[in-house]
């Protein structure tokens, strides 16, 4: 039992009873929650045993371990929480070691592998997406300004704080760097009667992206292209860039705000949203990396902060929001199991086994081990922004972005 033997030197809170491919059954640990796996083969024993990091999210997708009793949010919920013990052991140690002196070979992105990393998770079937993001797909971290607040009505909360910080006026011209399928696009051209390109590398995102713009009446402010933000020469008076800052690279920030400087004019205002961690540098856990965000990592300030300041841009104001994103999480885990059997048909039961893992792994990312979002708002300068942040509040009261008239594929599609 060479999985249970790794248990009992790395979980003491939160109780796992692993019965192994011969029916024995150990328990290691105390307390609640209380789960209980089953391991179908002394291979997958082994493999667990020596590389759980990789191992128990392949064996769990491919029905090589089960959960009988508990769920598999327990299960994960235990190991996040005993996470830090798993790091301390030596041979996971020399796991991460290795992974930390390979992670910038991991995550170089020049362009065409930048195309390929996208293309992995981006240009997937549409009713995946919509089985759980809210109408706008914004496939980024909420904003909850009360415990109540629903998914939707959270994400529109999240438009509005970053159209707050950008200071937009009437005329101006908006980058949208890595703008998915196109909801703050259109909902800043909408607010402020601004005009905005957003850029992508995914095929089905720019689709997506350029069909509601026509349906919203707005491909006359709005407009999309697949290109890489590198290749952009034009200059803009606000640059914006939400949940694509993780695919970039540590090895490539100084290339990214480099490139941010240039596209912004002299009193220009960029912001910066992105996952980051708050323990210092890492490594992107093996798994995710390679069966959902190749290439993806999410910084530490510490990695972040010393890029920016090289290019000689103005941090006019950072935020943190902690668990705004585990509760994002949360609310797509739940619609995503209400639409299972759907998902089921569309892929298979490996695919919505590894999509579970990733959606439960994600939330107790934030809630258990250490990930939070941060947002950076810059300028080049020093006055390009007011001396207070009372300008944000004053704007989120003011703004009505009327979110909901912008139509979506799937809104459309109802109505013919």
């Amino acid at each position: 039992m060479f999985f249970a033997k790794l248990l009992t030197q790395v979980v003491r809170t939160g109780t796992i009873v692993v019965v192994d491919p011969s029916g024995r059954r150990r328990t290691v640990g105390t307390g609640t929650p209380q789960v209980t796996l089953r391991i179908h083969d002394w291979k997958t024993d082994l493999r667990l045993g020596l590389y759980p990091t990789m191992a128990v999210g392949e064996a769990y997708m491919d029905g090589r371990l089960t959960i009988e009793e508990g769920t598999l949010y327990d299960f994960v919920d235990i190991a996040a929480v005993n996470l830090d013990r798993l790091a301390a052991h030596p041979l996971q140690r020399i796991i991460d070691g290795t992974a930390a002196l390979l992670r910038r070979l991991q995550q170089h992105n020049p362009l065409h592998r930048a195309r390929r990393n996208v293309a992995h998770h981006y240009d997937l079937s549409d009713a995946l997406y919509d089985s759980f993001l809210d109408p706008q797909r914004q496939y980024s971290c909420a904003y909850f300004t009360h415990p109540k607040m629903g998914l939707d009505a959270a994400q529109e909360a999240k438009i509005r704080h970053i159209a707050a910080k950008l200071l937009l006026k009437p005329g101006q011209r908006v980058l949208d760097i890595g703008c998915g399928w196109g909801g703050l696009a259109l909902a800043l051209a909408r607010m402020a009667d601004v005009e905005v390109l957003g850029v992508t590398l995914s095929v089905e995102q720019h689709r997506y992206a350029t069909e509601r713009a026509r349906a919203a009446g707005l491909e006359d402010r709005v407009r999309f292209e697949l290109r890489d933000y590198r290749l952009l020469e034009e200059q803009f008076d606000r640059v914006v860039s939400v949940g694509m800052f993780e695919h970039v690279g540590v090895g490539h920030y100084g290339e990214f705000f480099a490139k941010v400087r240039t596209l912004l004019k002299d009193d220009g205002v960029a912001l910066l949203h992105s996952i980051g961690r708050h323990d210092g540098p890492g490594v992107t856990n093996p798994w995710i990396r390679r069966y959902i965000f190749p290439g993806g990592y999410s910084p530490a300030l510490s990695e972040v902060l010393p890029a920016i300041e090289r290019e000689k841009l103005w941090a006019t104001d950072i935020e943190i929001l902690r668990l705004h994103y585990a509760e994002t999480l949360r609310h797509w885990r739940e619609r995503f199991e209400q639409h299972r059997d759907e998902m089921a048909e569309l892929y298979d039961e490996r695919f919505c086994r590894m999509w579970e893992m990733y959606l439960i792994g994600s939330e107790l990312a934030f809630r258990r081990m250490g990930h939070m979002v941060f947002q950076i708002q810059l300028a080049k300068d020093i006055e390009a922004v007011p001396l207070t942040r009372d300008y944000i509040g004053t704007f989120e009261k003011a703004s009505t972005p009327a979110l909901r008239r912008i139509p979506n594929e799937k809104a459309r599609a109802k109505a013919n």
